[in-house]
């Protein structure tokens, strides 16, 4: 038993904007360093973000076996799945055609918390 979110359903709840609309508005946005990255393409983590951490961290308190993750085209996105790594989810779901990117991005995800946790710590002076 777990939860998934579907990203895009989630962030037009979150930022109050449809993705259906945004073409005709985000490209002013990124212009103007409103938004980084298109937030339907690449979870926002500073809004969509903090508000899936809060969810995982109360969801993993209540039931720390719980299976969460991510369905759609952010699934498939490298920023998201290495995101998604760090933030703890168990899984992310996406189209067949962005199965290798992601399988990759999960992969590096893997491989640069094992890099940090080996590496030496810095000495306080």
């Amino acid at each position: 038993m777990g939860l998934t979110w579907e990203i895009n359903d989630l962030t037009q709840t979150t930022l109050g904007m449809s993705r259906d609309d945004s073409g005709s508005f985000l490209p002013h946005y990124a212009e103007m360093e409103i938004v980084k990255k298109n937030p339907f393409a690449t979870i926002d983590q500073t809004g969509v973000g903090q508000l899936m951490e809060i969810a995982i961290t109360k969801g993993r308190q209540t039931r720390p076996d719980i299976k969460l993750g991510i369905c759609g085209e952010h699934g498939g996105d490298p920023d998201s799945v290495k995101f998604c790594h760090r933030a703890g989810l168990t899984y992310v779901s996406c189209s067949p055609f962005r199965v290798p990117v992601a399988r990759l991005a999960a992969a590096q995800a893997a491989i640069e918390e094992k890099r940090k946790a080996a590496a030496p710590k810095a000495k306080k002076k």
